[in-house]
This record gives C-alpha cells, sequence and structure tokens, in this order.
C-alpha cells in the first residue's frame, strides 16, 4: 500500500440454505439491502448430511484481515454447535474479520473490542449456538414424530411400488427361455433392470412354494 493510501475494508456476505429445495430470497434480500457487491456475495446449496461448501471455501480464501462479514444467522457458519465456534473463532481469530449476525446484533465484532466486550460476545455466541443446534434436534425429533404418527395412520411414504403386467409369467418365461432380452422385458414391464429382477426372484419363490 502507498504512502498515505487508506486501505478500506472490503465487505462479503455469505448464504447457505441446507438443501436445493430452499430458497436463498430472504438471506439475499438482507444481503443487498446492506449494498454489499454481487460479487461477494457467495450462495452454497449443501445438504447439512454433506456439508461440503464449495463457495464457503472461496469465500474464505478471499478474504483479508479486517474485512467485513454479513450472514443472516449464526447457523450459517455451521450445521452444529461445535462447527459454529470453530469457523467464529477461525474467522474472528485466525483470519482477523470482523462478523455481523443481522439476526442478532449483539454479535458484530465491530464493537466492544476491548475485554469485556469479547467476553460477553464470546457468551452471546456460545448461547446462540447451542439454540440453533438444539432448535435443529428438536426439529428433526418433530418430523419423526410426524412420519411416525402418519405411519400409525396408514400413510404410505416413498415412491409407489411398480406392479408387474398381468402376462409378467409369459414374459419373464420368454426372458428364461432367451425369446427376449432384458432390454426388451424392461420396456414392456416399464421397471428398471433391478425392479425386473426382483419381481422376478419373487415370482420364482412363488412358483417353488407352489410345487412343494
Amino acid at each position: 500500500m502507498k504512502k498515505g493510501e487508506i486501505l478500506l475494508k472490503r465487505e462479503y456476505g455469505y448464504i447457505r440454505v441446507s438443501s436445493h429445495d430452499q430458497n436463498e430470497d430472504r438471506q439475499l434480500i438482507a444481503l443487498k439491502a446492506l449494498k454489499i457487491p454481487d460479487s461477494n456475495i457467495y450462495i452454497d446449496k449443501q445438504s447439512g448430511k454433506n456439508f461440503d461448501r464449495p463457495q464457503y471455501k472461496k469465500l474464505v480464501s478471499r478474504l483479508k484481515k479486517d474485512d467485513l462479514l454479513y450472514i443472516k444467522s449464526i447457523d450459517r457458519l455451521g450445521r452444529n454447535y461445535s462447527e459454529i465456534l470453530e469457523q467464529w473463532r477461525f474467522l474472528t481469530k485466525i483470519k482477523g474479520v470482523d462478523i455481523v449476525v443481522l439476526d442478532m446484533p449483539l454479535l458484530d465484532t465491530r464493537r466492544g473490542k476491548d475485554l469485556m466486550g469479547t467476553f460477553l460476545s464470546d457468551i452471546v455466541l456460545q448461547i446462540l449456538s447451542f439454540v440453533a443446534e438444539n432448535e435443529r434436534s428438536n426439529i428433526r425429533q418433530r418430523q419423526a414424530e410426524g412420519i411416525a404418527a402418519a405411519k400409525a395412520r396408514g400413510v404410505k411414504f416413498g415412491r409407489p411400488a411398480i406392479e408387474p403386467p398381468d402376462q409378467f409369467n409369459i414374459i419373464v418365461c420368454a426372458w428364461e427361455n432367451k425369446e427376449l432380452s432384458i432390454n426388451e422385458v424392461t420396456k414392456i414391464c416399464k421397471m428398471s433392470e433391478a425392479t425386473f429382477y426382483r419381481k422376478v426372484k419373487a415370482l420364482r419363490s412363488k412358483r417353488a412354494a407352489t410345487f412343494k
């Protein structure tokens, strides 16, 4: 940097949604209201189970000391309590980046740079990280309870079972006698090879039971 030149703090935004089915508009609107350049907004659409975040990695590689990172909520940094704390400390302590959590004004590292301010910020961070993880656990539990209740009512989940055609026995006999290829029988039956083989296995078991 040349003498007398002022180093401007660069501003970034990070958005994460837990699956491709979720919409990032709420987070994007909040970040664009801050006039953050589009080129400085990074968006990941990844499952919580995988958590391989390519855009987050690109963002971290660009972040320099005294840059400012905005996120909508604290759970955008990680999928659980320990990951959130780990990322927060890495960004603030190792990278020297300031972080602002829009949903929680207390989590703004630009404020309270003294010992007391840092101490209070750390306490709030730990509490909110725990709450975020606990809420996700509660959501998963409620989903599991809802599924169990639905199954008890007879609701079926997953794709409907593929039923073989009425002439399945004849088709299988033709396939066994090499009169039809596997490609031909799967097209006739409108099912995958794996499904066809499962149905054939079930048919053979039924035949064997009949002749006992």
